[in-house]
């Protein structure tokens, strides 16, 4: 997707369209009262007769309006004035970007980011209204054999009535790093398990590092029998396709700076093994690698912004599958770390890949670490699609991870980590199980990952619930890459 900008009065421009907002009751934006004055009260008359209600969302088209160089108007819809919040901005962008990719232009000006969003300044609205734009016009059609219906690529601009800040220019910059990011993870995630396997993970990190001078290493099976890795390679004893942990470096900080290291879940398709999952709806577990597809997104989009932070990126990716070889429930391993985990169930098998990743992780000797990961349903039954369970053994980092998560519209929800929870993973055989029960899965879960996390600090999310759509709305959504990319950026603007 294209962006740019332009400044001046929208009833200027040369283009296929201007796109300005009109609240309920037929309150103008200052960008529709600039299009009217030329216009002789042409845009308020249609208002007046109530051809757009200004209900949020509503779109209306006009074309060749009196004294607009424009060839359309698109008005849209921003709902109550005292109620436009940060949802009702991102809807009202999201709804304009939608009516302008199915109409036959080929570039418009989007005319949002100067109207006022409660709680936020001018640069929030501009990085929003890119990463929403990008995340709008995304299409993943590269499978399909018919590419005439493809919808055409819109040039799209930030108009502005003045000269935009510096800092809502470098918001404009970062919300294009950001939504291409967005929708590297969700390419990952929406192709195939047939393609995106472990091996095609690793050549694209390989084929990022390249294209962004970043530093990676992958690691393959014999690799990881060397390391001590036995919880991860339990996990894909039976897989015919080969493991690998993926290890990226981005040096954007000072030398002496520590790392903040990503972990990201990356089981590019999930049958649950011995523990076999239901056939319905199985086909979504091939985006168990959406924590590994987040890392690379966020990786992306952390280059091409240049940001001032040193951060890691780990990812052990591998496939869940039955066979002669599979671990069986019951069987005992020995992690990385030298603990021994009981497997009662085979389908509890991301905290096991994540529990050695942990541990390799402390060779870097983070500042911070944070694993991202589709873990339980249970965090599902707990928050549905909305936020994301963060977890985490210091409130300070909790705490900071949700006001990014709260700043980038990509929301978690602080859960309890309490040592009572520990109990449910005691085991007769081993130090620890690798389930709790059916009671509060996914804190029981983070209590085992907790366990391999005590030399630093480390907050653990859980996006089962958010990492993908099902329905009518299949795919991945590309979350948490917003979450952690502002987590990032904060970082490394107040260094």
């Amino acid at each position: 997707m294209e962006f740019s900008t332009k400044a001046g009065g929208p009833e200027k421009h040369k283009t296929g369209c201007v796109a300005v907002g009109v609240f309920e009751q037929q309150r103008a934006t200052e960008a529709l009262k600039a299009l009217d004055r030329p216009a002789k009260g042409y845009l308020s008359s249609i208002l007046r007769r109530g051809d757009l209600s200004g209900k949020l969302g509503s779109t209306l088209w006009l074309h060749n309006v009196p004294g607009v160089a424009a060839e359309r108007v698109l008005l849209v819809g921003l709902g109550k004035e005292p109620d436009f919040g940060p949802k009702a901005f991102r809807e009202t962008v999201r709804a304009a970007v939608r009516a302008i990719n199915d109409s036959g232009t080929s570039d418009a000006i989007l005319y949002f980011a100067e109207v006022p969003v409660s709680d936020h300044d001018a640069a929030w609205n501009g990085l929003q209204l890119v990463q929403v734009a990008g995340e709008a016009s995304y299409r993943f059609d590269r499978l399909k054999s018919d590419k005439d219906g493809r919808p055409r690529r819109v040039k799209f601009a930030a108009g502005f009535l003045g000269n935009p800040s510096p800092s809502v220019v470098r918001a404009l910059q970062r919300g294009t790093a950001l939504a291409q990011g967005v929708s590297l993870a969700k390419d990952l995630g929406n192709l195939p398990s047939n393609i995106c396997t472990p091996t095609y993970l690793a050549t694209q990190a390989q084929q990022l590092a390249k294209q962004h001078k970043l530093s990676c290493r992958v690691l393959d099976e014999k690799d990881m029998r060397k390391l001590g890795m036995g919880a991860l390679l339990a996990v894909t004893k039976a897989a015919h396709e080969p493991a690998k942990l993926i290890v990226l470096e981005y040096r954007g900080g000072p030398s002496k700076q520590k790392p903040v290291a990503l972990i990201g879940k990356g089981i590019t398709f999930d049958t649950g093994g011995i523990s076999l999952k239901p056939s319905g709806e199985m086909d979504e577990m091939k985006y168990d690698m959406s924590g590994a597809g987040s890392v690379l997104g966020t990786f992306k989009a952390i280059a091409q912004m240049r940001l001032q932070v040193n951060v890691v990126g780990i990812i052990p990716s591998c496939e869940n599958m039955p066979g002669g070889h599979a671990t069986k429930p019951g069987d005992i391993v020995t992690s990385m770390s030298g603990q021994t985990v009981e497997i009662l169930n085979t389908d509890a098998e991301g905290r096991l890949i994540l529990c050695d990743a942990l541990t390799y992780a402390e060779r870097f000797d983070p500042s911070t670490v944070v694993d991202i990961a589709t873990l339980t349903g249970a965090c599902v039954i707990a928050l549905g699609g909305v936020a994301s369970g963060l977890y985490a053994n210091d409130d300070r980092l909790a705490a900071e991870l949700f006001e990014a998560g709260q700043q980038a519209w990509d929301r978690a929800w602080h859960m309890p980590l309490w040592d009572d929870y520990q109990e449910q993973i005691k085991s007769p055989f081993a130090d620890m199980a690798n389930i709790g029960g059916r009671p509060a899965g996914s804190v029981t879960a983070a209590c085992f990952l907790s366990r391999y996390a005590r030399k630093f600090k480390w907050a653990h999310l859980d996006v089962a619930g958010t990492a993908w759509l099902s329905g009518k709305d299949k795919g991945s959504t590309g979350r948490p890459v917003p979450l952690l990319t502002t987590f990032l950026m904060r970082r490394a603007d107040r260094t």
